[in-house]
This record gives C-alpha cells, structure tokens and sequence, in this order.
C-alpha cells in the first residue's frame, strides 16, 4: 500500500506551491526551507536533465534556480502563484508539508475528531483541515511530546532532506514522451505566374512566380523533412501563358499542362480546385487534371445529373515521418477542399446543368467525421475562399474563418482574396496573429502570383497508439528575400510553354495614338475602360445586326481592373502610344472573362451605376482634413463605368449600396444628372448592357436578371479577345477617355484624397484638377482630387 499511495505523494507536490496560504513570518530561522530551496533539492536528487530556464515564464526566478524551477513546472510538480510570479524566497511550514503528505498518502478522510488531543489544533488553516486529520490518522503526523502539532512552525533543512528522500526512493520519473514536428506547407492563386516573370513588362520579375516560391519550398523542406506541400487552387488561369495553353495553342490529350508539370515537379502531396479552374470548362479541367501526380479534392462539387461528387472529396495520405529520437513512423494525413458555390453562376456557360454546389461550411462539417472516421491522425483543409468576416452572413462567398470554427480541423489554408495571413484580417475575433491561428487553427494565406509560401508548423504527441496535435502555429513567408534564385526544376518543367508563350505575347496587333493608363481610373473617365467598352460594344452591333434587338440603345460596361488593387503600388496598365501588341491585351483586361448581355431598363441601369458608386467612401463636405475617397476594402473591378450615358457621382451623399453591392440606404442617391443621347434618361425605355460572365453571373449584375434569365444572353467569346479583334480590325486606335461621367464638385473646403502611383504624376495633364502632394506609405503615391 505504502509503494502505491507514494506515487500518489508526487502527483500531489505541486499543491504546496499553488493552493497554500503564505502569511510567512519575517524572522524565520536561517535553516527554514523556501521554495525555491525545495524545488532546487527535489529536482536536482530526481537526477534529470535540466534545461537552461529560458522558457520560464515567471520573472521572479534567479538564473541559478530557473533550470530547476523549469524542470518542475515540466513534469507538472509545481505552478505559480500567478502567471508570472513562483516567489523562491517565501517559507514552507509544518502544516503544508504534512498537507501535501497527506494528499499524497491517503485515500479516505478521517473524522476531525481525531485532532481533539492536539492543544493547538484551532491553529490550523479551516481549508487544511481535513487534510491534517487525515495525516493524524495515517500516523504520518503524531506530534510532539507536549500535545502540539505547531502547523505554522517553518520546515527545516532536515526536514525536508527527509521528505525527499522519501520521495525519490519511490518515485519512477514518467516516460519521456514521443513527439514529432509536421510542416504543412501551402501555396495558393497562383494564377500560371510559374516563371519568375512579367508577362505584362515581357521582363524577368523578383515579385511573382512559382519558380522563386519554389526556392523556399526547398529551403523549408531542408530544415525539415517531415513536411507535407499543397495547392490552394486558381492555378491554370490569370496570366498570357494561362490563355495560350487553353485558347491559343490549346492542350492536347496526353499533354501536361505547364502549371500541372510544375507541381508534378516540386512533388506536391495535393491540391483543390479554385474558382478559375473551372472558366475554360469541364473538358479543359478534365484534361489538365488527368496529369496531376498527386491527388485533387473538392467536397462542395457535385454532378448535377448524378447528385455524386464530382471530384475526390477527401483522400488520406500515408507520410512517413520522423519523430524526435530518429524512430519513423506512418502519420495518416486526412485532406479536403472547397471551392466558392458562385463558380456556377460565374462560370454559368460551362457549368449550368451540370454542376450543383454545397456551401462549403456544410460541405466540410460533414467531410471531417468521415475523414475522422477513416484514420486519420491530422486533417488539412484546403479552403479557396477567403476568411471573410467573424460574423457569418448566409450565401458569403468568403467562409475561412466560419471554417475554421469546426471541430476536428487541425490546419487550414486559405486563398482566393489574394490577400495574407498572418497579416491582414487583423480586427476578428479569436485570431492570433502571432500565432498564426484562427479559432485556435494554425491559419495561411499566402498572398497571390507565388509572392508567398504558407508554412503551418504542428507539434504532434504519441498518446497511447495515436497520434495527437497539441500545438501549431502559421507563418507566411516572402519571395522578396535577398539571394532568392528562381527554381531550375520549375523552369525546366514549363520552358516550352514558356517560350511559347513569349512568341505570343510579342505578336503585333495595332497601335494606339493615345496612351493607356489605369492610374485615375477609379476617379476619372480612363483610357483603359474606354477601349474595352469600345471593343464590347463593336462585337456586340455585330452580333445584334439583324435582329430584334439591332435597334435597342446599347451600354457598354467596364471596371478598372489594375488600379493598384490588393495594396499593390505595381498594379497598373501603363501603355504608351505606339505598337500594341497581345501582352498588351492581357494587361488591358486581366481576366479570361466571357462576353455578356443583360436586357435592363432606364431605371435599373441608374441602379447599377449606384451599385458601383459603393466603392466609394462618403465624403464629409464639413470636414477641412484629408479624406480618402476610395473604401479601402473596396475592388476596383466592381467599379463599373456605363459608356453611352453621361453622369455624375455625389460621394457627399451616402451609399446606396456597399462595396458589395448589399443595399444598406433605400433613400440614398449618389448618381446624378443621367442622360442618353443628351436628355434625361427614360426610366422605363429600355437598353442591353455589354458585360461578362462574371457581373451578370455573381456579381452585382446578376441582381437584374429575370427569375428565368431570359433577358441575359451569354457569348462564348473573350472578353480579351473582343479587344484584340477590334485593334487587328481597326488597325489604329484613339482610347482616349470620352469624360461621359465626372463627380459632382466638391465643398471648397474638402481634401479629398486619391492614392495611386507615384509614376501617375508623370501622366497628369496641364490644368488637371489632380495635384500630386508626395509619397506614402505602401509604395504609394498622394494626390488631391479636386
């Protein structure tokens, strides 16, 4: 019984140092025992390794005595008296050591009355007493030869010498446990950026491209072996080898696609699909897929017809790994994947009837038992949606955060936003950014073009037979290090598509005797819109030319698409006048969108010149200091100019609409004076507006298509190519801006503020109202809007 109750006595030491009252005397005896004195001798007689103290959290311990505090808090003897705080110099007394020897040595209390023959028992703490009755009783404690117990009397060295070696000659020191650290790392949105290069400049770049996230791959990977790599999805479209390998020179069976032999290359471990996997269609996805050498889930995609998943919703990887002393063992690794549930209306010429979507937080709560009860031992969850907000509104399309709120999710990386985390998202609740965790998950974002590696690092524990995460965190790390050089197993495995693509990209199209710039192209009428709602409205008087609609007034739609978006001071089009060749095309319009129609009335056409004016900040006119008129969370592609009506914009007024395109104030009017062909606009007659796929399928657009769609007509044409049809067909072209909209003047007294290039200052006219005041932060540049 002894040998059994004096493992007990261990497990209950760190009672002295944590629930005792220490109302100490200050002249004690020179012999009296501290704590940290105790700690010191029970610690260094267990003849364990000590540490160096520096994870010590208390701030009170010497250096001397931290390794031997450290070692106690690690085998769970002792704890503070507060987070920070252990007090070494405070005495021990009689009754809390006979309290922690009977907390350690009996199992049933005795009856108080057992202290009645103790004259100075009413000296004993009300809150110890059982623990002393239970000591007498045992006849650990008998007293001495005057009746006394003397509970407040200081422990001395001999004492103690003797509580410890008591102690060590039954104590066995628990086994060492086995741990393992797992390293998950992640990319994301992509976008065929493989190369280290700029397809818009035709110029070697140190700023994107999945060649130089590639050498951090590598870096990582060495520093250690036990790491897993995986894809967040949009990895097949964004740049002018994207559009050559689907549109130009077009993957043929049997053919890997360059995006797909990169990954093969750098032996990612999976992947999921993202939003602009699916805009060149089911076959194309099919075709580039085939070739993956690693496994691609999505849980949230089914067959419309079928009602079965249309991909691999889950899959369990067996990774060999290492733990701390050298011993391998087989970890099973559980990975899902979501894509948004808007690919169908984005993508509706390809995917309407047939694919349906489950939103993903459904999709994922109900994958992960399964993935649970398949074995594994650590479940990643691939999420191309962003993180979005803390507070859950139905149908968002950005859910990171609300999945990281499911039970059983031990890493996440997330994309689609282009944004970072660590890093941005800093205003939610429960996220550590730190840590790197969202909801207590290890949490990356790793930016867009390969600008960033997500590496999620996990401390894995041998319990029992099974292993469990007990700790992780998430980092993002940067390609814009100093002696980064670029991968050769990435560059070899796309040289073909990317000399390719070079070829392409320098083919000559036209010219233009106007510059085309994008850098005031969210407070101005601007160039860069202005060719690309000529060339829509060029295709479309085709298409129409003999049919009903040949007569129906025409809008042409366009949105800045580089304007600096995303805190990028780089993401601008800047052509100047002469030969125009494709790359210029690409940069002109940046997505591989496809040609749309929306029958609207006069009404409803004031309507989305509302919905795009939400991306505007509302200006105070009483204010003197400066104002920034854009919202900063706010996309420049969702500021749409309607070419064929001239308007105002009063950013005096409130929004009507959120940057979203939410209605937030049914009386609020920012849009002014509209007029067709130089009159007020009929409200009721109506017109066709020349858009994308995008806007009339989840954007703002959709908003006005009728229940059946019938007023929406879908091409199965670029966008892009529109453009470059129409420069080839004119051979020369003027893009200069037409001014059809302008704001309404500002109060005098207003700063309104417009940030943008610093280069912008070099386009700016002579007796522009925009006045450039200096640099800031970001790369940026300061202007007056006036």
């Amino acid at each position: 019984m002894n040998k059994k109750l004096m493992t007990n006595f261990f497990a209950m030491l760190f009672i002295l140092f944590t629930l005792l009252p220490f109302g100490l005397s200050t002249n004690a005896a020179s012999n009296d025992v501290t704590r940290g004195d105790f700690v010191k001798e029970l610690v260094g007689k267990l003849n364990v390794e000590l540490g160096d103290g520096s994870n010590l959290s208390f701030t009170d311990v010497p250096k001397d005595l931290a390794p031997y505090v450290e070692k106690a808090v690690e085998l769970n003897l002792i704890k503070g008296k507060s987070a920070t705080s252990f007090g070494p110099n405070d005495k021990l007394t009689r009754q809390q050591a006979f309290v922690i020897s009977a907390r350690g040595l009996v199992n049933e209390n005795a009856s108080f009355s057992v202290l009645d023959k103790f004259k100075d028992a009413h000296l004993i703490a009300k809150t110890h007493k059982q623990d002393l009755a239970n000591a007498v009783a045992a006849n650990i404690l008998q007293g001495f030869d005057d009746n006394t117990i003397r509970p407040r009397d200081y422990v001395t060295s001999a004492q103690m010498q003797s509580i410890v070696e008591r102690f060590v000659a039954e104590y066995k020191l628990p086994a060492a446990k086995t741990t393992m650290d797992l390293q998950i790392l992640g990319t994301t949105d992509i976008h065929t950026n493989l190369a280290n290069y700029n397809y818009y400049l035709d110029a070697d770049s140190a700023d994107v491209g999945l060649a130089n996230t590639a050498a951090l791959i590598e870096q990582a990977r060495a520093e250690n072996p036990n790491t897993l790599l995986f894809d967040n999805g949009d990895l097949i479209q964004g740049t002018p080898l994207g559009s050559y390998k689907a549109l130009e020179n077009v993957l043929k069976p049997g053919e890997v696609h360059p995006a797909i032999a990169a990954l093969n290359a750098l032996k990612y471990d999976g992947g999921t699909l993202g939003n602009h996997e699916f805009n060149y269609g089911l076959a194309f996805l099919d075709e580039v897929l085939n070739d993956a050498q690693y496994p691609v889930v999505n849980a949230n995609t089914y067959d419309a017809k079928t009602k079965k998943h249309m991909y691999t919703p889950y899959v369990i990887l067996d990774k060999e790994v290492v733990d701390h002393t050298g011993k391998k063992h087989t970890l099973k690794i559980g990975v899902t994947g979501i894509v948004p549930t808007k690919i169908v209306e984005w993508d509706a010429i390809h995917l309407a009837g047939k694919v349906d979507m489950q939103k993903p937080v459904e999709a994922v709560k109900e994958i992960v038992p399964e993935i649970q009860k398949a074995g594994a031992d650590v479940i990643v969850v691939l999420s191309h949606s962003g993180i979005g907000e803390d507070t859950y509104v139905e149908g968002a399309e950005n859910v990171g955060y609300q999945i990281a709120q499911i039970e059983g999710i031990d890493a996440l990386i997330t994309g689609h936003s282009h944004l970072t985390f660590p890093g941005d998202y800093k205003d939610l609740k429960n996220v550590d950014q730190e840590k790197g965790t969202i909801n207590g998950v290890p949490t990356v974002m790793a930016g867009s073009y390969g600008s960033h590696l997500g590496v999620i690092d996990l401390k894995l524990e041998l319990q029992g037979s099974k292993w469990v995460v007990v700790d992780g965190q998430g980092s993002i790390h940067t390609i814009k290090k100093e002696g980064l050089q670029p991968s050769k197993t990435v560059l070899n495995a796309i040289k073909e598509a990317h000399e390719g693509t070079l070829k392409y990209i320098r083919q000559p199209v036209g010219e233009t005797t106007a510059p085309i710039h994008s850098y005031f192209s969210m407070v101005q009428d601007d160039p860069s819109i202005q060719i690309v709602t000529q060339a829509q409205k060029w295709f479309i008087e085709k298409e129409l030319k003999g049919t009903a609609d040949e007569k129906t007034p025409l809008l042409s739609a366009g949105a800045p698409f580089k304007a600096g978006s995303r805190n990028n001071p780089a993401d601008y089009t800047n052509i100047p006048v002469g030969p125009l060749a494709i790359k210029n095309m690409a940069d002109i319009y940046h997505y591989d969108n496809t040609v749309a129609t929306i029958k609207v009335t006069g009404a409803q056409a004031i309507e989305w010149l509302e919905m795009a004016a939400g991306i505007f900040a509302t200006i105070d006119p009483n204010k003197t200091e400066e104002q920034n008129i854009i919202d900063p969370e706010a996309r420049s592609y969702n500021f749409d100019v309607l070419d064929g009506l001239t308007y105002q914009i009063d950013v005096t007024s409130p929004a009507k609409y959120d940057r979203r395109g939410n209605l937030t104030d049914e009386k609020a009017n920012r849009i002014k004076n509209v007029q067709y062909a130089g009159k007020p606009i009929d409200l009721k007659q109506e017109f066709i507006i020349i858009t994308n796929n995008y806007r009339v399928g989840g954007s703002y657009g959709a908003t006005f298509k009728n229940a059946n769609g019938s007023n929406v007509t879908n091409y199965a044409y670029e966008n892009r190519q529109a453009v470059v049809d129409y420069i080839m067909d004119n051979k020369t072209i003027n893009p200069a801006a037409d001014n059809n909209w302008s704001f309404v003047p500002f109060p005098a007294n207003t700063k309104v503020i417009y940030q943008t290039a610093k280069d912008a200052q070099k386009v700016i006219p002579a007796g522009s109202s925009i006045k450039y005041l200096g640099d800031t932060v970001g790369g940026f540049g300061k202007y007056l809007i006036q």
